[in-house]
């Protein structure tokens, strides 16, 4: 113990930075497995998409949906989600949602929005669009107008 003290009277900042990153991988962690959604891995999204008819929707912008997305993907902006205007997306209240952003972080944001507006099987891709470029899995791509 006498050792721990005098590295850390030694090392005051690298002790500081070590106790907030314990508290930010905590943080994360509990945030996880407290959320009311489920994050999912993209083999776990094309099993979802092939057997259980899971409509993905894509939240980044309108050009990066352009440049390259998920077949099938609806496109929503987080702001419609979060003012509750989800258009086309209300008849799938009951069907597994996947949402999808660049690397999964606004993702969770929406899918608990989505959670608290009635939707029951909510979903984000685990690292977003970019777990499922590294897994090779196919995009559509649609030219600028």
């Amino acid at each position: 113990m006498q050792q721990y003290m005098e590295f850390v009277s030694n090392h005051t900042i690298l002790s500081i930075v070590w106790v907030v990153l314990l508290g930010a991988v905590l943080f994360s962690f509990f945030k996880e497995k407290t959320a009311n959604y489920k994050i999912v891995m993209p083999n776990e999204a094309t099993r979802l998409m092939n057997h259980e008819n899971a409509v993905v929707v894509d939240i980044r912008s309108r050009d990066e949906f352009r440049q390259g997305h998920i077949t099938d993907a609806i496109h929503i902006l987080p702001d419609n989600i979060k003012g509750e205007r989800f258009g086309e997306l209300e008849k799938y209240k009951s069907s597994p949602i996947i949402v999808v952003c660049k690397t999964g972080q606004t993702a969770q944001d929406n899918a608990s929005a989505l959670r608290k507006a009635g939707f029951e099987n909510v979903n984000v891709l685990k690292d977003g669009l970019g777990s499922w470029n590294q897994e090779n899995l196919p995009l559509v791509r649609k030219g600028k107008k």
